[in-house]
């Protein structure tokens, strides 16, 4: 693996965390750095805990709103629709007066 050489400036807190987890594995503060960056890469895009158990209350709290009804009737609709579409749409209120 080809390395570069690069500089940052890390607050006292940082620094300190990573002298001592190289310090405790044993490993040199420059693995531990790439074994970090490596690691929070990984997580890009994923949801934080906080965010999934957000997501998942709204579901939760949504899904009893979900009207139960027949397949049939769900499926009636759904072909009225794409026939609404196909013919111009459906007649409004204002349309259908005339």
């Amino acid at each position: 693996m080809a390395t570069s050489k690069v500089t940052f400036t890390l607050d006292e807190e940082t620094v300190h965390r990573i002298d001592d987890a190289a310090e405790r594995l044993a490993k040199p503060k420059s693995q531990i750095v790439r074994e970090a960056v490596a690691d929070y890469h990984s997580r890009i895009g994923r949801l934080s805990e906080s965010e999934r158990q957000r997501m998942l209350k709204v579901f939760d709290t949504l899904v009893p709103l979900i009207p139960a009804r027949p397949q049939h009737e769900v499926d009636e609709e759904l072909r009225e629709i794409r026939r609404a579409r196909r013919s111009g749409g459906r007649l409004s209120m204002s349309r259908k007066r005339k």
